[in-house]
């Protein structure tokens, strides 16, 4: 009977009985994730390629050191650059999303190169100077490698703050490049201690005496022969990091640095030899460029979320604990407790929710680069009006989805290891670390607090717009029946009591576009108040912050919603019953975590509410049945998966004991003759003094 009960409970058996009876073709919802089938396989091969290098092994990594884990991330750079720039760019960008899971931190320092710095050249610098650029090798790595500058110690996400100057020296045409205080030292410069041979610097530009706003220039940090620092240039490590320790963060200070006038990047803002400032009519259109990072972030987010997602439902369906007392009773999978289920399939929707999301945004944003690129700086018309509008509602809805995607994709991440018990905190089980890696995302291109405010001000002003008659952009256009010029709302109302028609994907869809422009409304009147307390504008928006967070939040949540939900109308049939309840539940769930606004913008009732915590019980217990083949979906190899507990086979407990025995060899303590042993052996006598007379009495 012991022989049978062990067999019941083994791993491969648990997860092989997860996979009997999916209820969607698990490998159509694979292509639909990735775009087509042909993106599947290239992807498929791209992750054997990877597997099979020795070079990109990834299982040791918890047990290098910092030098160490640098001089592996460096060794991997030369060979991808080589692949970067002779294979098609749809294979370099899918290489690179796929690495960016398996090893992140080289994907920061690789990126900090091609991303970055190049892609700074790409956005900001002339045809000619890009030429210029490209002959020096900034595309291949051939004879520059760059890093960006533009965090300094005393300024991050207040770009317009920054200290550093470019002076035009109009007796020698070049610029000086200078540090005029601590603060002005550029920090987190990836690249910058080791690697960059150039720097993409932003600084104020001063001509005549006359700051300009933050610009960019190309500055040669080190000598690319001998590669010591140029005069002038003064660089430092900082060392160890919480996360992403494969990049060689660094500062940079600048004493007068002399550059030529051609290395400030001119497509937008130029500077004439005789030192004629000509400013773009279209000044905007600088900062489309920057929009980039934060698009991609929302497609890494979904990446990162379904690594470990893979990890955490593969485990629940294999670790066993605990019995309903009977005797000799099989003791209950993890995955089979409701409170299981919860803790980890509303982040599966979740999860389904960034990654559809992320496809749309992708390819509105590079649509609308498309169209900017056509346009020029200097062009007028109506279709220019139209861009300018485009371009400020996707630099509003990339900087939410940057923040709440990397927020959610964090969290996803903790409460996926934390599912593990206490095997979540060991480094080998492959969520301790992605956790340390990821927690940057939210700081980095645009403080997430920052980016929600930047959204929540560009609701507010939008809002304000239309009710002076203004069109609204389409992801706004829910706000076309709340507002009205006496400043009242009208959001609607739920009219069924059925869990049918509280839970329909419809229904969540208005319910989550009635709250959103309840949200914005509230941030208007907060912000129009503090105008009546004679508040100037900038400070009224000031005043209204915390409405102006909150606004973002929901309109974010509205946007992945109606996101989720146009992907599921376009689906294949046979994903559509599977999606449309992820979408569900997705919508369902986060009103719960949010009710009180649902019940705030009288949507839903307080019963409607509780039918709707009826739909997510009901909603958990269906996707539960399908929770390995979902993350069977997301197609990711075991080599990417990299933990022993997230393997496809379920074979988890005999795969992290051999890791940790094979990287944990047993050999003798080092410190047991110095500290140990001196420890056990040390006597308990005590200095008592000599005997005093009054004891003897």
């Amino acid at each position: 009977m012991f022989l049978n009960y062990r067999h019941s409970c083994s791993p491969k058996a648990s997860i092989a009985e997860e996979r009997k009876a999916p209820s969607f073709p698990i490998r159509d919802l694979t292509y639909w994730i990735d775009g087509d089938r042909k993106t599947t396989e290239l992807k498929e091969r791209i992750m054997l390629e990877l597997e099979r290098d020795p070079l990109w092994r990834v299982s040791d990594h918890p047990n290098l050191s910092l030098a160490e884990t640098r001089e592996r991330a460096m060794s991997k750079v030369r060979r991808l650059a080589d692949l970067a720039t002779s294979r098609p760019l749809n294979e370099t960008l899918l290489r690179m999303s796929i690495i960016s899971v398996v090893d992140p931190g080289f994907w920061t320092r690789f990126g900090v190169h091609f991303g970055l710095f190049f892609g700074a050249l790409q956005g900001q610098a002339t045809p000619a100077q890009l030429a210029y650029w490209m002959d020096k090798g900034a595309m291949s790595m051939q004879g520059i490698t760059g890093c960006f500058g533009m965090t300094e110690l005393g300024h991050g996400s207040n770009v317009a703050g920054l200290e550093t100057t470019a002076t035009l020296d109009e007796s020698t045409d070049e610029f000086v490049i200078h540090s005029p205080t601590l603060t002005a030292t550029k920090w987190w410069i990836g690249g910058a201690a080791h690697t960059a041979t150039h720097c993409s610097v932003y600084a104020q530009l001063i001509v005549k005496g006359k700051c300009y706003g933050t610009k960019t220039f190309v500055v040669q940090l080190r000598d690319t022969s001998t590669f010591q620092l140029i005069p002038g240039v003064n660089i430092g490590d900082l060392g160890k990091k919480m996360g992403r320790d494969q990049i060689d963060n660094g500062w940079i200070r600048f004493t007068h640095v002399r550059i030529p006038r051609s290395h400030m990047l001119m497509k937008h803002t130029k500077v004439t030899r005789s030192g004629e400032v000509i400013e773009p009519a279209l000044a905007q259109l600088a900062y489309g460029a920057l929009i980039q990072g934060r698009v991609s972030m929302v497609s890494d987010s979904a990446n990162v979320a379904k690594r470990a997602l893979t990890i955490a439902v593969r485990y629940a369906s294999v670790r066993r604990q605990f019995s309903d007392g009977t005797p000799n009773a099989v003791e209950t999978k993890l995955l089979d407790y409701p409170i299981h289920q919860h803790r980890l399939l509303p982040l599966m929707a979740q999860a389904f929710a960034m990654i559809f999301t992320a496809r749309e945004v992708s390819a509105n944003y590079e649509r609308l680069m498309g169209v900017l690129s056509e346009l020029g700086g200097d062009a007028k018309g109506a279709a220019v009006d139209e861009a300018i509008k485009d371009l400020k509602e996707t630099h509003a809805t990339s900087a939410g989805l940057k923040a709440f995607c990397t927020w959610m994709c964090l969290n996803i991440i903790d409460q996926c290891r934390q599912s593990l018990g206490g095997h979540g905190y060991s480094a080998y089980t492959g969520l301790s670390q992605a956790y340390s890696d990821f927690a940057v995302h939210c700081t980095w291109e645009g403080d997430n607090t920052i980016l929600t405010l930047q959204c929540g001000r560009y609701l507010v002003a939008t809002a304000l717009e239309a009710r002076k008659g203004q069109p609204l952009p389409a992801n706004l256009s829910y706000l076309k029946t709340a507002l009205s010029k006496d400043g009242t709302v009208s959001t609607g109302s739920c009219k069924g009591n059925s869990v049918e028609q509280v839970s329909s994907l419809d229904t969540l869809k208005a319910a989550w576009s009635s709250v959103a422009a309840n949200a914005i409304i509230n941030a208007v009147r907060d912000f129009e108040a503090g105008l009546a307390k004679g508040l100037s504008k900038d400070n009224a928006y000031e005043y209204s912050s915390a409405s102006r967070l909150h606004a973002a939040r929901m309109h974010t949540y509205t946007y992945l919603l109606h996101r989720f939900a146009a992907q599921v109308e376009q689906s294949p049939t046979s994903l559509r019953p599977i999606l449309t309840l992820l979408a569900q539940l997705f919508g369902a769930h986060s009103a719960i975590q949010h009710s009180g606004e649902f019940l705030q913008s009288g949507f839903y009732a307080g019963a409607q509410i509780e039918t709707l915590k009826a739909f997510v019980n009901h909603a958990c217990s269906e996707v539960r049945k399908d929770a390995v083949p979902l993350t069977d979906a997301f197609g990711y190899t075991d080599y990417v998966v990299n933990s022993p507990l997230g393997r496809y086979d379920g074979d988890v407990y005999e795969k992290y004991f051999e890791l940790v025995t094979s990287l944990n060899p047993a050999k003798p303590v080092p410190y047991f003759d110095s500290l140990i042993k001196p420890l056990l052996e040390r006597t308990n006598e005590i200095e008592t003094g000599p005997e005093l007379e009054i004891d003897q009495e």
